[in-house]
């Protein structure tokens, strides 16, 4: 009974040390590579799949009644576009030095990117408003659509990015995780009240489905960073730089949020990011090294999150 209160209260960091022990194992054990070859194309259908779950059973308990734009947004907004300016200006300035740049590119990936599409689902779970999160994940990930195509070019001009094509491609890949789900929840709540009955009289479904896909992401993290071809000290650097870059949108997103009255909300909406959407536009538009920043933000949001859902229960 005790290990099951265990794995219910600390249900994240158990997914991060699943998916991370997971990756490891069959890296390292040459016994087990024909079994990694099987289950692979599994997870690579098993990861979207979840991540559709959980936003649909979040989404269908969403009041689309209160989806608009609030003061908050704005705030949070602001936060986001200044941070990425002053990142940006610090790349300009460390240019000479390609390490210093890596590094601060990497943390650009954890600036610029969107808010999680799981937020809503940690601030149900904190008490937080999920109609408004929902509303700001598809503000932010538009923004987000338009900034990378704009901001990357300049970061990399070698990098053949087409301002139009760039924005379609980032936008698509939003919609599949986002926007399906959203309507697919909107359709349940008006014509399928009986599955919609079911889905809300279980309220951690989505919370549980997302950990499946946090067990997989960690192990594409622990992945990115054991193929890497950067220093160990650049790593390392990466990796204290973005814990403390996720304290510091954590910190300034409460701060916002305190001001208009929905701090648990903002306080999400800016340091919980989309690190899959910002892993993959490293990939493409900047080096392969900068994704690493996402990879290790990811662990280091979900840590912070683990804590605030213990304080949330304990209050309770």
């Amino acid at each position: 009974m005790d290990v099951m209160r265990f794995l219910k209260d600390w249900t994240l960091p158990v997914a991060i040390g699943v998916g991370s022990s997971a990756y490891l194992l069959f890296n390292y054990v040459p016994a087990l590579d024909a079994a990694g070859d099987c289950l692979r194309p599994v997870f690579d259908v098993i990861f979207p799949v979840f991540v559709f779950l959980t936003l649909l059973v979040t989404f269908c308990k969403v009041d689309f009644h209160q989806m608009r734009p609030h003061r908050w947004h704005v705030g949070v907004l602001v936060a986001q576009l200044l941070l990425v300016a002053l990142n940006v200006a610090v790349i300009f300035w460390v240019e000479a030095d390609r390490e210093q740049k890596l590094l601060w590119e990497a943390m650009l990936t954890c600036i610029i990117g969107p808010a999680a599409s799981a937020a809503p689902v940690v601030v149900g779970k904190l008490g937080g408003n999920i109609s408004t999160m929902t509303t700001y994940v598809l503000i932010s990930s538009l923004v987000s659509a338009l900034l990378i195509p704009l901001v990357f070019p300049m970061l990399e001009p070698t990098a053949d990015v087409a301002f139009w094509s760039a924005f379609l491609m980032i936008l698509n890949k939003v919609a599949l995780v986002l926007l399906l789900p959203l309507v697919l929840g909107w359709l349940v709540q008006h014509y399928a009240k009986p599955l919609q009955r079911r889905i809300v009289a279980m309220p951690n479904l989505s919370f549980y489905c997302w950990s499946v896909s946090l067990s997989i992401t960690s192990g594409i993290t622990v992945k990115n960073i054991v193929h890497s071809n950067a220093g160990i000290g650049l790593l390392a650097g990466i990796a204290v730089a973005t814990l403390v870059l996720c304290f510091v949108q954590f910190v300034i997103g409460r701060g916002v949020g305190r001001l208009k009255g929905e701090e648990v909300n903002a306080g999400q909406a800016l340091f919980q990011k989309n690190t899959a959407l910002s892993i993959w536009v490293a990939y493409m538009y900047l080096n392969p090294v900068a994704s690493v920043g996402a990879g290790c933000y990811v662990l280091w949001q979900n840590i912070i999150n683990s804590l605030e859902l213990w304080q949330y229960r304990k209050k309770g």
